[in-house]
């Protein structure tokens, strides 16, 4: 046991995965104590954020109590005695995956891959996050289950569909969160609540008993408090899943972090006013990047006037659609626990759509990963804001340009890494992303690490209180 002394309740909700990883293997705070720390900070924060929808304190306590018995024997998993929050569209064997939606639910019978994966790595299953019902949308107002509060602003939308993931993160009361990112519903609340996340490359983790939005789009995706945290997540998660149709089969490891400092190629977008980008976020984005300079490379700006996002928006849209009427079709058919209007509305937009128009909506989907190759030739890496705009007030209109930014990397397969990377004049966070062709997953990680050490936008999480 360690003779230091013990660490206050408020700095393990501050803490990073890896750091906390060092405090449980030094023996300065055990499972147990991590588990309840956070267990309490919910039941205080909770009630008024509105992140967690689904909770077992038992059933926490009790993996952490096994946390601490395996950390005694010396049998230690990679993640063991972390608490984890999952957004509420993976399967948990025992716990209804209701994925938004209204009604008790049917409990799982099998573990997800995802939380298979967590298991077997010793983490702490901490509870379900409120999400967009059916995960279609960026706000997670649920219209079931209530609307999910900014940590810092009460009022706000944290973003989505994975907004409770990442206000859990943001207000300290999970250590990490695992979300799924369709079309960027992880690096959208990343990008509001000042948090980190990453879009793996399609396939590199499994995406068996995660409840879908559109197959050829769908990833899993992770939320953390620092950029290390996002790669420790991957090493656990990735691998191949023969149970999965588009799990990636690797003849090669991922690419190495081995960009040598000053030959980085950045790429940037020529006019993202012309995007719809607000002239708030422009001015953080522009300001960063003067900050960075050097780490920065050689900055070429890339032709994208090729790449229509209005039109890419609404492919993606009705690519989830389509696939929604089917995943979907028990629920829309229930009428004691209706969907809300709105939600069976816009599957009804593509109910009346035809077999040609999804065809040409799929084929956006080819021109994107030619649009990748193309550009990827020519740069090392992307780099825009995350979010057209910050987060906004949940009682005003919903700007339909939220993934503008982040859906060419689901529909081209790219990872993709949301960084904080300033505040807004409201005072809110606003992030930058960075994608990478396929499979430079590692690499991304590694130049975000370092672009936020220079950036030094998140040093602290002041909704942890």
């Amino acid at each position: 046991m360690s003779s230091l002394p013990p660490i206050a309740d408020i700095d393990l909700r501050r803490a990073t995965l890896c750091q906390l990883l060092h405090w449980l293997a030094s023996g300065r705070v055990q499972a147990g104590r991590l588990a309840e720390v956070h267990l309490q900070a919910i039941e205080r924060i909770n009630p008024g954020l509105n992140a967690y929808v689904g909770l077992s304190p038992a059933l926490t306590l009790e993996q952490a109590r096994s946390a601490e018995l395996r950390r005694r024997d010396g049998v230690i998993g990679r993640l063991d005695g972390v608490p984890i929050a999952l957004k509420d569209n993976f399967d948990i064997a025992g716990w209804p995956t209701r994925a938004g939606l209204p009604g008790p639910g049917v409990p799982a019978t099998h573990d997800s891959h995802v939380v298979a994966r967590l298991r077997a790595s010793g983490a702490v299953l901490i509870g379900k996050t409120n999400m967009d019902e059916g995960a279609l949308g960026a706000v997670t107002d649920n219209p079931h289950y209530g609307a999910t509060h900014h940590p810092q602003r009460h009022g706000y939308t944290a973003g989505g569909s994975s907004g409770g993931a990442a206000a859990a993160v943001a207000a300290g009361l999970a250590v990490a969160a695992i979300g799924s990112d369709s079309l960027g519903s992880v690096r959208i609340p990343a990008s509001y609540c000042g948090v980190f996340a990453l879009k793996p490359t399609q396939g590199e983790i499994s995406a068996r008993g995660m409840t879908p939005a559109a197959r050829r789009l769908d990833t899993v995706g992770l939320l953390a408090r620092g950029v290390d945290d996002l790669t420790v997540l991957l090493q656990v998660l990735a691998g191949y899943d023969a149970d999965d149709p588009r799990s990636r089969r690797r003849r090669v490891a991922l690419s190495p972090p081995d960009w040598e400092p000053g030959k980085l190629r950045c790429g940037v977008l020529p006019d993202l006013s012309a995007l719809g980008v607000q002239q708030d976020v422009i001015d953080v984005f522009d300001a960063a990047l003067a900050k960075l300079d050097r780490e920065l490379g050689e900055c070429r700006k890339v032709d994208f006037d090729d790449w229509h996002v209005a039109r890419a928006r609404r492919a993606g849209f009705l690519l989830m659609e389509a696939e929604m009427l089917g995943t979907f079709a028990t629920q829309l058919a229930d009428t004691e626990h209706p969907v809300s209007p709105p939600f069976r509305q816009l599957l009804g937009y593509a109910a009346g759509k035809s077999a040609a128009d999804y065809a040409a909506a799929d084929r956006v989907l080819d021109a994107a990963t030619l649009k990748m190759r193309r550009l990827f030739a020519q740069i090392d890496v992307l780099v825009t804001p995350t979010t057209p705009q910050g987060a906004f007030p949940l009682d005003g209109p919903v700007p339909v340009t939220q993934a503008d930014l982040t859906s060419f990397a689901n529909l081209a397969g790219c990872p993709a890494v949301s960084i904080p990377m300033g505040t807004l004049p409201n005072g809110l966070p606003i992030g930058m992303q960075l994608i990478g062709a396929r499979g430079s997953d590692l690499r991304l990680l590694e130049l975000a690490a370092v672009w936020s050490a220079t950036l030094d936008a998140a040093p602290e999480y002041p909704a942890i209180a």
